[in-house]
């Protein structure tokens, strides 16, 4: 993965959700970028670099995706299937940002691949923080996978 851009792939498609995690993260400085994917397939088209995000630069990933699982048109578990079968995305660090306090929920991301499962507090300053958190863990401390062969 790129190792020199912070950046954070955010998927989701509540407007309000998106808006509260992309103010969490500008309270931080960690971050560089955050592109933000409303569903699933225009997600998948940005890490593939195809469909509307075929210009992007195919070797260029965020360090880390934040994934709600209800999105329209292919669901957060399927995206993370199909990210875990793309040899240039299954070392991708992905968390589940999600509201879904389902066992079933959590054990299939788990089992397809999860790299963490956190439910969305509730309270805006638990939101702030659990925010803060998962980026200082996966954007300071945690070392990003090398990048993908070619």
């Amino acid at each position: 993965m790129a190792k020199g851009e912070r950046s954070i792939l955010l998927v989701e498609d509540n407007p309000d959700d998106a808006e509260l995690t992309l103010r969490a993260l500008q309270r931080h400085t960690v971050v560089e970028k955050v592109v933000v994917a409303h569903d699933g397939v225009e997600a998948l088209d940005y890490l593939l670099a195809q469909g509307s995000h075929a210009g992007r630069d195919p070797q260029a990933f965020p360090r880390l995706v934040l994934l709600d699982l209800k999105l329209p048109r292919l669901d957060g578990l399927e995206l993370l299937r199909r990210l875990r079968a793309e040899p240039r995305t299954s070392a991708l660090p992905v968390v589940v940002l999600t509201s879904s306090k389902e066992d079933k929920d959590i054990a299939e991301c788990y089992r397809c691949g999860a790299n963490s499962y956190i439910r969305k507090p509730v309270d805006f300053e638990r939101f702030i923080d659990a925010v803060r958190q998962v980026e200082q863990y996966w954007l300071s401390l945690n070392e990003a996978p090398p990048a993908p062969p070619k």
